[in-house]
């Protein structure tokens, strides 16, 4: 019973940082204009690829579940 508890902190740790970046991401104005970020345009056609937000997302996703596991 203790690993199902320790599963639903977890999952639940995770829906709020989820719900704070999305609830809090279109304040930030740097996130998605990283370096690395990819945006082409051609007329009607638009193509964008934040590779840079992803890659400062997983090193801080990373981070902190090396963090919970200790």
């Amino acid at each position: 019973m203790s690993d199902l508890g320790r599963f639903l902190v977890i999952i639940g740790s995770l829906m709020v940082i989820v719900g704070l970046v999305l609830w809090l991401g279109p304040k930030i104005p740097w996130l998605g204009k990283l370096p690395g970020d990819i945006s082409y345009r051609r007329g009607n056609f638009q193509f964008y690829f934040p590779l840079g937000t992803c890659i400062l997302i997983s090193v801080l996703l990373s981070l902190i579940l090396y963090l919970f596991r200790k």
